[in-house]
Protein backbone atom coordinates (compact mmCIF):
# COMPACT_ATOMS: atom_id res chain seq x y z
CA UNK A 1 0.00 0.00 0.00
CA UNK A 2 3.23 1.82 0.73
CA UNK A 3 4.55 1.67 -2.72
CA UNK A 4 0.57 2.91 -4.26
CA UNK A 5 0.91 5.89 -2.01
CA UNK A 6 4.00 7.10 -3.52
CA UNK A 7 3.48 6.56 -6.93
CA UNK A 8 0.02 8.62 -6.40
CA UNK A 9 2.24 11.63 -4.36
CA UNK A 10 4.95 11.08 -7.40
CA UNK A 11 2.23 11.27 -10.52
CA UNK A 12 0.80 14.50 -8.61
CA UNK A 13 4.29 15.93 -8.89
CA UNK A 14 5.11 15.12 -12.17
CA UNK A 15 1.60 16.30 -13.11
CA UNK A 16 2.46 19.77 -11.42
CA UNK A 17 5.39 19.99 -12.89
CA UNK A 18 3.93 19.27 -16.79
CA UNK A 19 1.42 21.83 -15.86
CA UNK A 20 3.79 24.60 -14.91
CA UNK A 21 6.20 23.85 -17.87
CA UNK A 22 2.57 23.83 -20.08
CA UNK A 23 1.96 27.56 -18.33
CA UNK A 24 5.50 27.98 -18.97
CA UNK A 25 5.35 27.23 -23.03
CA UNK A 26 2.12 29.41 -23.02
CA UNK A 27 3.48 32.55 -21.36
CA UNK A 28 6.69 32.11 -24.02
CA UNK A 29 4.63 31.66 -26.91
CA UNK A 30 2.76 35.23 -26.23
CA UNK A 31 5.96 36.86 -25.34
CA UNK A 32 6.80 35.22 -28.82
CA UNK A 33 3.83 36.82 -30.36
CA UNK A 34 4.40 39.96 -29.41
CA UNK A 35 7.59 40.72 -30.40
CA UNK A 36 6.84 39.02 -33.63
CA UNK A 37 3.89 41.79 -33.66
CA UNK A 38 6.57 44.86 -32.17
CA UNK A 39 9.07 43.98 -35.16
CA UNK A 40 6.36 43.63 -37.99
CA UNK A 41 5.62 47.64 -37.01
CA UNK A 42 9.28 48.40 -36.21
CA UNK A 43 10.02 47.34 -39.57
CA UNK A 44 7.51 49.34 -41.12
CA UNK A 45 8.19 52.55 -39.54
CA UNK A 46 11.60 52.18 -40.76
CA UNK A 47 10.96 51.41 -44.24
CA UNK A 48 8.86 54.79 -44.46
CA UNK A 49 11.59 56.52 -42.66
CA UNK A 50 13.81 55.66 -45.53
CA UNK A 51 11.26 56.07 -47.78
CA UNK A 52 10.76 59.50 -45.94
CA UNK A 53 14.47 60.42 -46.50
CA UNK A 54 14.67 59.21 -49.80
CA UNK A 55 11.18 61.31 -51.18
CA UNK A 56 12.64 64.25 -49.42
CA UNK A 57 15.99 64.34 -51.56
CA UNK A 58 14.30 63.75 -54.48
CA UNK A 59 12.07 66.82 -54.22
CA UNK A 60 15.06 68.80 -55.05
CA UNK A 61 15.28 67.27 -58.39
CA UNK A 62 11.51 67.43 -58.83
CA UNK A 63 11.44 71.20 -57.74
CA UNK A 64 14.37 71.88 -60.04
CA UNK A 65 12.32 70.29 -63.08
CA UNK A 66 9.30 71.95 -62.39
CA UNK A 67 11.44 75.56 -62.51
CA UNK A 68 12.88 74.43 -65.96
CA UNK A 69 9.64 73.04 -67.74
CA UNK A 70 8.88 76.98 -68.67
CA UNK A 71 12.13 78.24 -69.36
CA UNK A 72 12.48 75.21 -71.82
CA UNK A 73 9.76 75.94 -74.72
CA UNK A 74 11.56 76.36 -77.55
CA UNK A 75 14.68 73.80 -76.86
CA UNK A 76 14.38 70.27 -78.32
CA UNK A 77 14.64 68.32 -75.40
CA UNK A 78 11.65 69.80 -74.02
CA UNK A 79 9.87 66.30 -74.82
CA UNK A 80 12.30 64.18 -72.60
CA UNK A 81 12.45 66.00 -69.94
CA UNK A 82 9.02 66.38 -69.69
CA UNK A 83 9.03 62.92 -69.96
CA UNK A 84 11.36 62.21 -67.11
CA UNK A 85 9.56 64.94 -64.85
CA UNK A 86 6.05 62.87 -65.33
CA UNK A 87 8.02 59.80 -64.58
CA UNK A 88 9.07 60.89 -61.58
CA UNK A 89 6.09 62.58 -60.44
CA UNK A 90 4.58 59.33 -60.84
CA UNK A 91 7.00 57.10 -58.73
CA UNK A 92 6.58 59.70 -55.83
CA UNK A 93 3.00 59.72 -55.68
CA UNK A 94 3.22 55.37 -55.99
CA UNK A 95 4.70 55.92 -52.65
CA UNK A 96 2.57 58.36 -51.23
CA UNK A 97 4.04 61.68 -52.06
CA UNK A 98 1.00 64.67 -52.65
CA UNK A 99 1.26 67.76 -53.03
CA UNK A 100 -0.32 70.08 -50.33
CA UNK A 101 -3.31 72.31 -52.17
CA UNK A 102 -3.24 75.47 -50.64
CA UNK A 103 -4.12 78.61 -52.81
CA UNK A 104 -7.50 79.76 -51.29
CA UNK A 105 -7.40 77.92 -48.64
CA UNK A 106 -7.39 79.57 -44.68
CA UNK A 107 -3.50 79.31 -43.69
CA UNK A 108 -2.85 75.93 -41.23
CA UNK A 109 0.54 75.72 -39.39
CA UNK A 110 0.63 72.25 -39.75
CA UNK A 111 0.43 72.53 -43.44
CA UNK A 112 1.95 75.94 -43.94
CA UNK A 113 4.82 78.20 -43.69
CA UNK A 114 4.04 82.05 -43.79
CA UNK A 115 6.90 83.64 -45.76
CA UNK A 116 4.99 87.26 -46.02
CA UNK A 117 1.54 88.88 -46.23
CA UNK A 118 0.14 91.48 -48.57
CA UNK A 119 -2.47 93.78 -47.96
CA UNK A 120 -5.67 93.15 -50.04
CA UNK A 121 -9.24 92.99 -49.38
CA UNK A 122 -9.11 88.74 -49.02
CA UNK A 123 -10.00 87.32 -45.90
CA UNK A 124 -7.46 87.34 -43.07
CA UNK A 125 -5.44 84.40 -43.38
CA UNK A 126 -6.21 83.12 -46.62
CA UNK A 127 -3.08 82.27 -48.74
CA UNK A 128 -2.93 84.27 -51.66
CA UNK A 129 0.05 82.73 -53.59
CA UNK A 130 2.53 79.39 -52.81
CA UNK A 131 6.14 80.71 -53.47
CA UNK A 132 7.27 77.11 -52.39
CA UNK A 133 5.28 73.72 -52.94
CA UNK A 134 4.73 72.16 -50.04
CA UNK A 135 4.15 67.85 -49.88
CA UNK A 136 2.53 65.08 -47.73
CA UNK A 137 3.73 61.43 -47.62
CA UNK A 138 1.16 59.51 -46.57
CA UNK A 139 -1.02 62.55 -44.76
CA UNK A 140 2.46 63.31 -42.67
CA UNK A 141 3.79 66.77 -44.05
CA UNK A 142 7.41 66.27 -44.84
CA UNK A 143 7.71 69.85 -46.09
CA UNK A 144 4.94 72.46 -45.51
CA UNK A 145 3.88 74.72 -48.17
CA UNK A 146 5.67 78.11 -48.59
CA UNK A 147 2.92 80.76 -49.13
CA UNK A 148 1.99 84.45 -49.16
CA UNK A 149 -0.63 85.51 -46.54
CA UNK A 150 -3.49 87.49 -46.44
CA UNK A 151 -3.89 90.58 -44.26
CA UNK A 152 -7.25 92.68 -44.71
CA UNK A 153 -6.69 96.34 -45.56
CA UNK A 154 -8.78 97.68 -43.25
CA UNK A 155 -8.44 97.58 -39.51
CA UNK A 156 -11.02 95.10 -39.17
CA UNK A 157 -10.59 91.76 -37.68
CA UNK A 158 -12.41 88.94 -39.73
CA UNK A 159 -12.52 85.11 -38.64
Amino acid sequence: MDDIEKLKKELEEQTRQAEDRLTQLRYLQADFDNFRKWYEKEKEVITALANENLINDLLVILDDLERALPEIELEKNKEGIVMVYKKLKKILSDYGLEPIDCVGKKFDPRFHEALCKEQCNARTGTVLEELGKGYQLKSKVIRPSRVKIAEQVTGEMSE
